[in-house]
């Protein structure tokens, strides 16, 4: 269940407003603060799950433009409710030169409203909303997509990125 925070977030998150912060450990085992990355701009992309295929197409994705987002001075981070254990793998598999953060209680992506129900051939079940936000070097969230489709999509935030 979505706690009222949550829903105050999913129902209110836009452009403009800070960034919910977070502490979520990565891959490697360590915790990545979204304080701890003021200054510089960031892209958050929530994805459903590790190896999966259109989360594999959009990890290369991210990974073969990480030289031009760097040159737009945007780290990039993924997350899903993987744990660190599958984080490490996935990013092994993928040489992955980017964090993938695990929320695998969910709360961060409830206070950014990706933890949604979904449907899928008549079941209902909560998952994880593709979605991706840019994040300036203040903590404003700039840019926000959902129900992301994964063909073009890293193309379009690097281009937002590098103009912010």
């Amino acid at each position: 269940m979505m706690t009222q925070t949550a829903k105050k977030h999913a129902a209110e998150l836009s452009v403009g407003e800070r960034a919910p912060s977070f502490a979520l450990p990565t891959e490697t085992g360590e915790v990545l603060e979204l304080a701890s990355l003021q200054g510089k701009k960031i892209v958050l992309y929530f994805y459903p799950k590790d190896d999966t295929p259109g989360c594999t197409v959009e990890a290369r994705d991210f990974r073969d433009h990480i030289e031009d987002f760097k040159s737009a001075d945007t780290v990039v981070i993924g997350i899903s409710k993987d744990s660190v254990a599958s984080h490490r793998k996935f990013s092994e598999k993928l040489c992955l030169p980017f964090s993938l953060a695990s929320d695998e209680s969910a709360s961060v992506c409830e206070d950014y409203g990706v933890w949604v129900e979904k449907s899928m051939y008549g079941k209902k079940y909560m998952g994880i909303e593709r979605a991706t936000f840019l994040i300036d070097g203040k903590g404003i969230l700039r840019h926000i997509w959902r129900k992301v489709k994964v063909e073009g999509h890293v193309a379009e935030v690097l281009a937002a990125a590098q103009a912010l």
